[in-house]
Formats: structure tokens, C-alpha cells, sequence
């Protein structure tokens, strides 16, 4: 029987930099670098994305919105993992003041956007990576990506 996974992450901009969150004792991400914050929706975000990845923001970094600019939903992925189908939610904001940050899920590090191709991502968010940064970035669309075997397949939604 087929479960569903819906998750979120957060990538957060500071000028040309991003951060990211080298995960650590992650069964879905061990060991692989991902957004800033993010996890599991609780069943009652199942239909507010936004309200999930705010929380973990605030669990795993400490910021509140007011320490965001331009929080946006800017990718959703699908992708069947085994017996799971990996939902995920991917949000963009611009931190308004670069911060020394710590998370107790893992270590977090500022790199500038030509260092972010050479990391070990998960699957949908390496591909998704690939295409913001050489599309998504330039605009402001939301993109769906499907993912088979080899890729994800993306589709921009603004028509």
C-alpha cells in the first residue's frame, strides 16, 4: 500500500549566498545538504504548507517571519520512493540580516549559488536546485517537478 510523505523545506537567500543544512540523523536525508529548515507536515498543515515550514523554521533555527523577505512557495515535487510518495514543498525567502545560525539537526553553512551544483543533495531537490538556479531564480513562478527513474520533470504553473 502506497503512503503518502508530504514535506517541506526552506532555502534561505542572504545577496548571492544560501543556506543550507548538512542533515544528520535523517532516515529520509542523512548525510546530505537541504534546505535551511524544514520536515514533516503535522496532519492538521496537510493543507497549509506554509504554516509547517514557518514551524520549523522556528524549531530548528529560531527565526520568526519577521526576520524573513519574500517567504514563496516556489517548486512541489512528487516522486515514489519504494512503498512512499514523497510530497514535497519547496519555499525561497531572503533572510533580512546574515546571521550566524545553528540548527540541532545538522550543521548549517552559507555558500555562495556557483558552489551549490557540486553537493550531495536528495533526488527532487538536487534537480530542483538545478533548475532554480538556472531558471527558477530569474522569476517568480511555481514549478511542479514529477519525478521518474533518471529526473524530475518540471512544469512551470503560471501558465
Amino acid at each position: 500500500m502506497l503512503t503518502l510523505r508530504p514535506m517541506t523545506a526552506v532555502y534561505l537567500l542572504h545577496g548571492d549566498k544560501m543556506l543550507l543544512l548538512h542533515r544528520e540523523g535523517s532516515r529520509v536525508a542523512e548525510g546530505k545538504w537541504i534546505g535551511a529548515a524544514g520536515g514533516h507536515m503535522e496532519p492538521h498543515e496537510i493543507a497549509d504548507p506554509t504554516a509547517c515550514v514557518l514551524r520549523e523554521l522556528q524549531e530548528e533555527l529560531g527565526l520568526t517571519p519577521d526576520a524573513l523577505d519574500g517567504l514563496t512557495l516556489r517548486y512541489i515535487t512528487l516522486r515514489r520512493a519504494g512503498e512512499e510518495i514523497r510530497q514535497n514543498y519547496y519555499f525561497f525567502a531572503q533572510l533580512k540580516e546574515m546571521q550566524l545560525l545553528t540548527s540541532n539537526e545538522g550543521t548549517l553553512r552559507w555558500f555562495s549559488l556557483d558552489e551549490l551544483p557540486g553537493l550531495d543533495m536528495p533526488f527532487s531537490a538536487r534537480f530542483m536546485m538545478a533548475h532554480y538556479l538556472h531558471t527558477g531564480r530569474h522569476n517568480g513562478h511555481l514549478y511542479t517537478g514529477v519525478a521518474d527513474s533518471q529526473t524530475v520533470h518540471f512544469t512551470d504553473m503560471e501558465g
